[in-house]
């Protein structure tokens, strides 16, 4: 859980006026980061798209798509500046509350094989690896990386 030391948090839906600053932060964590375009597909899609934010400091985001009993955690980042604290914990906190609203039974989501700080933080949550997508994700060199697929049942 983030330290006390930092004033309150809460969210804020994404909306266009945010974006620039959201890709900033997008583009600095990521080698293939998410386009303008996904973001804005995202918003008119009514996926959570929801800001972290600490008084008018952005410190992360996540996106997420609700189905038919399940919600799909599209992307999670934390700001560079603000990573290690416990704010991805917090933001899959939150996901679960608000999945939990609409009588969901599971979260989903995908994680590049080499994310070994993010599988750490989903399995700390309590995450569970439960498959594999072979070249799911695209690399600067023009190859793929594999996803693991993983769940978490509420």
């Amino acid at each position: 859980m983030p330290q006390s030391t930092h004033p309150p948090l809460h969210f804020v839906s994404l909306t266009p006026v945010e974006l620039d600053e959201l890709l900033k932060i997008e583009q600095s964590v990521y080698a293939k980061p998410w386009t303008r375009g996904n973001f804005l597909d995202a918003m008119k899609s009514d996926n959570w798209c929801h800001l972290l934010m600490s008084k008018d400091t952005l410190l992360g985001y996540f996106v997420a798509m609700m189905g038919f009993q399940e919600v799909h955690l599209l992307n999670l980042t934390v700001a560079s500046a603000f990573q290690n604290k416990g704010f991805g914990l917090h933001m899959l906190e939150s996901l679960v509350l608000m999945s939990k609203t609409v009588n969901a039974q599971w979260i989903w989501l995908e994680v590049r094989v080499s994310n070994e700080r993010a599988l750490k933080v989903y399995e700390k949550f309590g995450f569970r690896k439960v498959g594999e997508r072979k070249n799911y994700y695209p690399l600067a060199t023009n190859k793929r990386e594999d996803a693991i697929i993983m769940s978490y049942r509420l």
